[in-house]
């Protein structure tokens, strides 16, 4: 009994914050702006203030410079495999290999992870999506462009990267924790207030997060068998380099700890940005409907990991 009362604390937060924002869309409690704006706000402000704070109370080793480098071979990979599996099934949209890789840590991982671990283990999870972080904002939209025949602007990419709020708290917290100036802020008390600010501005990551992605969870207009095709072919993919890539870390760091958030990443959603590059009406549809089924999908692995404490 106690154990499924902690599952239950665990997942109800979730699917109570989802359908706060259901509830929203169909009342028309927050406009579609305001949505925006709140999307905003955790991308550009809090999400930021989570990974500074996670970067800058890390202990660097070689491990933080290796598991990246994996992560981003890892999205490649994926890539290739369902461009290569897209075209032996048959599936013709050029979006599938894009939602064969790359993960939403960034509006859904975070949020899922801390429900489940906690924010004391949140740098264990940015190690892992600082990899896929970095292949989304090059090399993904690199290919996109590529299979858009759109010239790839290499200038516009590095100028996207380096203005990221994202990108400059995680450049920030680095610095302060592989130079070990955080560790010497400890003793005077510097280091408390930056905690406290941190925490502070993050707090509210997790059920902003969670609301937006209810207020876009519309499954009216599904077409059930195309996405369910794509969405499987994910899943089948990423079980596989999930299985390796555990096994990988197993063999080179016994002891990495780093199993849980690979877990966590491993059943997320691809990048919701990916519905801004589908040039046509038919192609918007496919991609949002096969985010909404993944992250639905996302949710009920999820509520698997809380239930085996994985």
């Amino acid at each position: 009994m106690e154990r499924i009362l902690e599952v239950l604390r665990t997942v109800l937060p979730v699917l109570t914050m989802l359908l706060i924002g259901m509830l929203c869309r169909r009342r028309r409690l927050v406009s579609r702006e305001g949505v925006n704006a709140l999307k905003n706000v955790v991308v550009n402000i809090t999400l930021p203030a989570v990974l500074l704070k996670a970067f800058a109370t890390t202990r660097y080793t070689f491990m933080d410079v290796a598991v990246p480098l994996l992560m981003f071979a890892v999205c490649f990979i994926a890539w290739a495999l369902g461009k290569a599996a897209g075209r032996a099934l048959g599936m013709t949209s050029r979006f599938v290999p894009f939602l064969t890789t790359g993960f939403e840590a960034g509006m859904l991982g975070y949020a899922l992870f801390n429900m489940l671990y906690g924010a004391s283990r949140t740098a264990e999870f940015a190690r892992v999506d600082l990899g896929q972080v970095l292949f989304v904002f090059t090399l993904y939209k690199v290919l996109l462009g590529m299979e858009g025949r759109e010239k790839a602007d290499m200038g516009r990419l590095l100028r996207e990267m380096a203005l990221s709020p994202i990108i400059i708290a995680i450049a920030a917290g680095v610095l302060l924790g592989a130079t070990g100036l955080y560790q010497r802020l400890v003793p005077s008390g510097v280091a408390g207030i930056f905690d406290a600010c941190a925490d502070f501005v993050s707090a509210p990551t997790s059920a902003i997060i969670l609301l937006t992605i209810g207020y876009d969870l519309v499954l009216g207009d599904i077409p059930w068998a195309s996405t369910a095709k794509v969405v499987g072919l994910r899943w089948i993919i990423m079980m596989l380099l999930r299985t390796a890539l555990i096994a990988l870390l197993g063999i080179i760091w016994p002891d990495s700890g780093l199993a849980a958030a690979v877990n966590v990443m491993f059943i997320l959603p691809p990048p919701f940005v990916l519905p801004v590059f589908a040039d046509d009406a038919d192609q918007r549809v496919y991609v949002s409907s096969a985010l909404s089924v993944s992250t639905l999908a996302a949710i009920a692995g999820f509520a698997v990991l809380a239930a085996i404490g994985a």
